[in-house]
């Protein structure tokens, strides 16, 4: 689609809905991968597969900058008009890729010997484990390169591509999973095999997904000062995920001091905010492209209209949601758990879930808009600022239990909302757009 054409509702529907719907594929297999290793009878195999992908996607997740800062950048080049750049940021990103994967591979040793040291296991869970990562890591280069590929088609609206991309990765996957464990008796390392192959069936797949970047006009791979602007994007993105990564894990570390109940409830009600964030970020994803692409057109008025016209859907998004959980969040309770002291305690920290995605909503969608326009260092600084407010409400709080948390959470995405809010307005000044009369004006440098 040319980044001329009209911004319609359709449009911004066209390129969420594949998202949420390649998103969805995610814990699908997941639970495969568990109930195929369930079949083994034994617990150590269903504590390998799980603790080895935690593990990786631990480490994997911090490459989840290269996503995000290649949407941005192409968007921006394809709004442009500017082929040739679209391409060269797509190849700067595999480059990144395929030595951030070379890298792990080689360091493949005190990285599994440190995840260890953190998260220790019995010497079986542990022995199986480490077939498992063996494996698996050699999968890094290809892992890594799908951000970069699922960031490049996003930017270029083709996500029913991203949509096929993991259908296909996730539809191998399982089908080998089952030939693997079941058919030849290999078990965990069957898992692990099953994963690999679908990795690097999903690398080729995506390369030629992406063919239009190779064969398009060629633009400089190794351009100074665009790798400059490349480096500093993406390391933004990285210190503020970190940093939002900190914030869910201190959640859930200052759970379990308060018992083990609480941690199991909020490990039960944690899944609702999953289930948000992969049917919410359809909607970020539109707007980083739209944006992105209004942005590179230096087109004022195309920018409010990407900006309107995505929010619109993400906040119905989470109204629906809101009422989703509001009417079914007991049921999905019941189904998590059959514990009945777990469900009442469950149902009683419910309503801060279901006001999450209404108190989140514009956090996560001005995350897309920022993206998008590669304002991210004042992501980053927003960020900042919430985890420090967040602190602050944990430390306030913290007399109330449980129900302190869930406060403390809140102010967190709202505050990330409310910065990025403030922040907003130079997005359209840039452009050459009047700045609102309530936006006070800030030096540069803030």
């Amino acid at each position: 689609m040319q980044p001329a054409a009209e911004l319609t509702h359709r449009r911004v529907l066209a390129i969420a809905l594949p998202i949420v719907l390649a998103n969805l594929t995610v814990p699908l297999l997941g639970l495969v991968d568990t109930a195929v290793v369930g079949q083994l009878g034994e617990a150590a195999p269903i504590g390998a597969v799980g603790l080895g992908a935690v593990i990786l996607t631990s480490v994997y997740w911090i490459f989840g900058f290269l996503r995000m800062g290649t949407t941005g950048l192409v968007a921006q080049a394809h709004g442009a008009g500017d082929t040739a750049e679209s391409g060269a940021v797509l190849k700067r990103g595999l480059l990144v890729a395929g030595v951030a994967g070379l890298a792990l591979i080689a360091l493949q040793a005190p990285l599994i010997w440190a995840a260890f040291r953190i998260a220790p296991a019995s010497a079986e869970v542990e022995a199986l484990t480490r077939t498992y990562l063996d494996i698996r890591i050699w999968g890094a280069p290809a892992t890594i390169s799908a951000y970069a590929l699922t960031g490049w088609l996003i930017a270029v609206e083709r996500t029913r591509s991203v949509l096929l991309l993991q259908l296909v990765m996730n539809g191998l996957n399982i089908v080998l999973d089952v030939w693997f464990v079941l058919g030849l008796g290999w078990g965990v390392a069957g898992v692990a095999w099953a994963t690999l192959i679908a990795e690097y069936a999903g690398l080729g797949l995506g390369l030629w997904l992406c063919v239009a970047a190779f064969t398009g006009p060629k633009g400089r791979i190794l351009d100074g000062p665009r790798l400059k602007r490349m480096a500093a994007v993406n390391t933004d993105i990285m210190l503020r995920s970190i940093l939002l990564q900190a914030s869910f894990t201190a959640f859930l570390f200052l759970s379990a001091g308060k018992g083990d109940e609480v941690l199991a409830v909020n490990q039960i009600l944690m899944q609702f905010l999953q289930l948000t964030a992969y049917l919410l970020d359809g909607f970020a994803f539109a707007a980083e492209a739209l944006v992105g692409q209004a942005v590179g057109a230096r087109a004022a008025p195309r920018l409010a209209r990407a900006v309107r016209l995505t929010s619109i859907w993400g906040v119905g998004g989470a109204v629906a949601l809101a009422l989703g959980f509001a009417l079914a969040g007991g049921p999905a309770i019941d189904l998590m758990t059959t514990a009945p002291e777990l469900r009442e305690q469950a149902r009683l920290f419910l309503p801060w879930v279901v006001a999450a995605p209404l108190v989140g909503i514009a956090s996560w969608m001005l995350d897309g808009i920022f993206i998008g326009a590669t304002r991210t260092r004042e992501m980053r600084n927003a960020m900042l600022g919430a985890v420090a407010l967040y602190a602050l409400a944990l430390w306030l709080l913290w007399g109330w239990e449980n129900h302190g948390l869930w406060a403390a959470l809140m102010v967190l995405n709202a505050a990330r909302g409310v910065l990025m809010g403030l922040y907003y307005p130079r997005i359209p000044e840039s452009l050459g757009a009047p700045r609102p009369a309530w936006a006070m004006r800030r030096t540069r440098g803030s």
